[in-house]
């Protein structure tokens, strides 16, 4: 199904350690943890043998057939079910592919470096985004009670749409929201070019752990102040009206409709959830609330699962990020 795990008769390109993994994506379960190799064959990542091939194109003319070639070139690769060549995307010339057993190969020294172990893998798109994520072992319990597990997500694509990229996601447990905290001074995050340089600069991220821990640490610090920061309703909704533009009075019957269910569920969560038992009124409760709506209730486009379609965007889209972001930068002023 498009945007979605790749699949082949009943098999899948997908592994995870969990019956409940934060994403909700993966099909193929492997006990309690694997390897960067179970990734690559138990999960179908390995073998792909990502490469370059140039473009051309064929004109057919009452005077006959001519071929010509094209500036760029196609990434293609060795599908894992059928062992056939597979278009996937079309890239420049300065681009070099990432294969996933480089991935992989990353993330195993990260795993020596942090303790953390394989979690969730798979493909995505027909084989044009790849995603292995880990847990480390150590979590966060924010204000004595809420609890906040700490992952680390590798993205890469292959089709010339993203970088490498690798994210630290801090998962509060009660309901599985992506933290994306706007820390300052504090690197939540990195990204790689497909160059020439791709392999020096995953070595570069990797001798850059330290970040990680520096941005958890800052990350609690900040969410214990929410935590004690008391916050009322007219605070909470003039959150909700900087981040959400409210439409004008003559705006499509939809977008003002839309509008009205956003309002209604964003009150439900603050009010009522059950996932804001013993944040409710605080800061850090108006910034859960605001991340359930984005992970768990924002609309999506598909004729397939929302909950499924949510989990791609949140892995392979910046926008969620950026609005979780804003809402902690407005309620954590300098």
């Amino acid at each position: 199904m498009a945007h979605q795990i790749e699949t082949h008769g009943h098999q899948a390109a997908a592994l995870y350690a969990r019956t409940d993994p934060w994403h909700r994506l993966g099909t193929t379960v492997a006990g309690e943890a694997f390897t960067a190799e179970d990734a690559m064959t138990l999960g179908h990542l390995g073998g792909w043998n990502v490469r370059k091939v140039a473009l051309s194109a064929t004109e057919v003319t009452a005077d006959g057939v001519t071929t010509m070639d094209v500036p760029g070139f196609a990434t293609v690769r060795t599908n894992p079910f059928t062992a056939t060549p597979e278009a996937l995307g079309v890239v420049g010339a300065g681009y070099t592919p990432l294969q996933n057993e480089e991935h992989a190969q990353f993330l195993n020294h990260l795993a020596d470096a942090s303790g953390a172990v394989f979690d969730t893998a798979g493909s995505l798109r027909g084989g044009r985004q790849v995603f292995v994520t880990m847990r480390l072992p150590q979590h966060l319990t924010i204000g004595g009670t809420d609890r906040v597990d700490l992952n680390i997500a590798a993205l890469n694509s292959h089709d010339g749409t993203s970088a490498f990229r690798v994210l630290v996601t801090p998962v509060r447990v009660v309901c599985a929201n992506t933290q994306h905290a706007a820390l300052r001074d504090h690197v939540s995050s990195w990204s790689i070019r497909h160059t020439r340089n791709a392999k020096a600069a995953v070595q570069a991220a990797r001798d850059s752990l330290g970040l990680t821990f520096a941005y958890v640490e800052a990350f609690e610090a900040e969410a214990e102040r929410l935590i004690d920061t008391a916050t009322t309703d007219a605070q909470f909704f003039d959150l909700v009206a900087d981040l959400f533009a409210t439409p004008e009075a003559d705006a499509p019957t939809r977008v003002r409709h839309a509008h009205t269910q956003r309002q209604h569920t964003l009150a439900r969560l603050w009010h009522d959830a059950d996932t804001q038992a013993d944040i409710r009124g605080t800061a850090w409760g108006a910034y859960q609330a605001v991340a359930e709506y984005v992970d768990h209730y924002a609309p999506v486009r598909t004729r397939h699962d929302p909950a499924t379609a949510r989990a791609v965007r949140l892995l392979t889209t910046d926008e969620p990020a950026r609005l979780k972001a804003r809402a902690w930068a407005a309620l954590t002023p300098v």
